[in-house]
């Protein structure tokens, strides 16, 4: 949580860097909410979760309970009163697994939860019926209206690696190169084996997961890379997927953390990817290759707190993706880790409203300080006692009670309501005893204002758009006593619940 004191050290280091974040203090309670649509940002292109781990379970559980745990991810109907049933997720992470699920407890690792399953077994041939639970829920968003999707990867296949295993020996790389063009067409094999058994092309295939980490502790798949290995296997992807008019786009980064991207960090050859990947004349530089995305990836995780260091975080980070034309930054994984400079904790779940208006201000900032065009959740569904899930189940494989959190309905705030191919634009807020954090998005003369309180006090805040004629339609209200709960917003002035996030929706001429 952000508290008094620490909002008092922030605002100088604000005001010090130059960004306009919706920050303030003073001791009034009445804000002014300004909106400015010539002033525009970054393109949204999607917001998303992963099916990593517990889908395979779940989705093999009995249809009444799968099927609201998809509502509840991907719907956008509404209930009789305007409430949304879902959160209208935009895009769906498939994780293909590397196979240590074949390899049960030879696998070396222990938690069979964090085992996955491959569509290549060891004979070299594909079953497309294995990962049945993720299918389900693949499928399942795609009949709730989901037309994005990514499949990612956290190894190689068990078959390509070097010891034989989902993870790394000693830190080190767990590919070959003479591996490079098997690993490849295993990639294109399942785009084309999972659209011809579903219905459904992964739009996106992100072969490399946190390289900057060892992955030696068997705690789950997973695989080191230097930048010049990650571009060598990216070449062959591209390779391959050129040849066989493929039309997925590789992902490329995954970062661990958001510094391995414009700086050298702590990890020899793993810093400086912007500029490693796409910088023209670089060694590495694999911005020109047709099947690679124009977007780099990140991960938030050790970055987000305090607000201050943050926030200069996420302004050199986008002023570092500024230098390289037409290059989106995606935010591609995130949950509640550490102890955040003791803002709170990532251990022992927490289904109420305080991790969520934690996570609501996370997406704030790396919305509206370092202009990310996708933000997408680690796992969907949790089975464990931390702050790692949106909706939470029992630890059962074939059954069991399911559970949803504040959290999933604080990213509803942001990812039902803000489209793909929506725009950011400005948003700023006066002065309140404590900090609202407000963004706004514009599609067409439709508009969508978030706003984060995270004080004790509501708030009553004045919203209007200047020169432009704003007309306010619906709220939808995120609190302790509330997801996503529907209101009318017929009037410009509206009170800001304390302890909460809420969306207004309406248009902007």
């Amino acid at each position: 949580m952000i508290f008094n004191s620490t909002i008092k050290k922030i605002l100088p280091v604000v005001a010090a860097i130059g960004f306009n974040i919706p920050l303030a203090f003073s001791q009034v309670k009445v804000v002014t909410i300004k909106i400015d649509v010539s002033k525009t940002y970054q393109t949204i292109n999607n917001f998303a979760a992963s099916d990593a781990w517990s889908c395979q379970f779940v989705g093999n559980w009995t249809d009444a309970k799968r099927n609201q745990i998809a509502d509840w991810l991907f719907s956008r109907d509404t209930f009789a009163d305007g409430s949304p049933k879902g959160i209208g997720l935009s895009m769906w992470r498939f994780n293909i697994g590397a196979g240590s699920t074949q390899q049960g407890e030879a696998s070396g690792i222990k938690d069979e939860w964090r085992r996955a399953e491959s569509f290549l077994n060891k004979d070299g041939n594909y079953n497309w019926q294995n990962q049945a639970g993720q299918v389900w829920f693949l499928k399942a968003a795609k009949r709730r209206g989901v037309n994005q999707f990514l499949g990612f990867n956290n190894s190689p296949p068990v078959q390509f690696t070097v010891n034989g295993k989902s993870y790394a020996t000693g830190g080190k790389v767990n590919i070959a190169p003479d591996q490079y063009d098997a690993y490849a067409k295993f990639l294109g094999d399942v785009v084309k084996g999972v659209e011809k058994t579903s219905g459904i092309r992964f739009n996106y295939i992100s072969p490399i997961n946190e390289p900057q980490w060892d992955w030696s502790d068997g705690g789950q798949e997973g695989a080191p890379y230097n930048n010049t290995e990650i571009a060598g296997v990216v070449r062959a992807i591209n390779k391959q997927f050129t040849a066989n008019k493929i039309n997925s786009k590789i992902l490329v980064g995954e970062a661990g953390s958001i510094n391995y991207l414009f700086t050298k960090g702590d990890k020899p050859g793993k810093g400086n990817q912007i500029s490693d990947f796409f910088k023209p004349g670089s060694a590495n530089y694999i911005g020109n290759l047709p099947s690679v995305a124009k977007a780099i990836a990140t991960h938030s995780y050790f970055t987000t707190s305090p607000m201050a260091s943050s926030v200069k975080l996420r302004t050199a980070l986008a002023d570092s993706i500024a230098t390289i034309k037409g290059l989106e930054l995606w935010q591609s994984e995130y949950c509640i880790l550490g102890d955040n400079a003791g803002e709170i904790d990532g251990n022992k779940r927490d289904l109420g409203i305080d991790a969520a208006l934690y996570l609501a201000s996370v997406i704030h900032t790396d919305l509206a300080v370092a202009n990310a065009s996708a933000w997408q959740w680690w796992t969907a569904i949790s089975a464990y006692d931390y702050k790692d899930g949106l909706v939470y189940v029992d630890r059962n494989k074939t059954d069991g009670n399911f559970y949803s959190s504040k959290m999933l309905w604080a990213l509803g705030n942001y990812s039902r309501f803000i489209k793909p191919g929506a725009i950011r634009v400005n948003a700023e807020a006066s002065s309140t005893a404590k900090p609202l954090l407000v963004s706004a998005y514009k599609n067409d003369k439709n508009l969508v204002l978030v706003v984060v309180n995270n004080s004790a006090n509501d708030v009553s805040a004045d919203i209007n758009a200047g020169s432009n004629k704003l007309k306010l339609v619906s709220s939808y209200l995120t609190s302790q006593n509330a997801e996503l709960k529907a209101g009318k917003a017929s009037v410009q002035k509206q009170i800001i619940p304390a302890r909460s996030v809420i969306t207004f929706t309406g248009t902007i001429n």
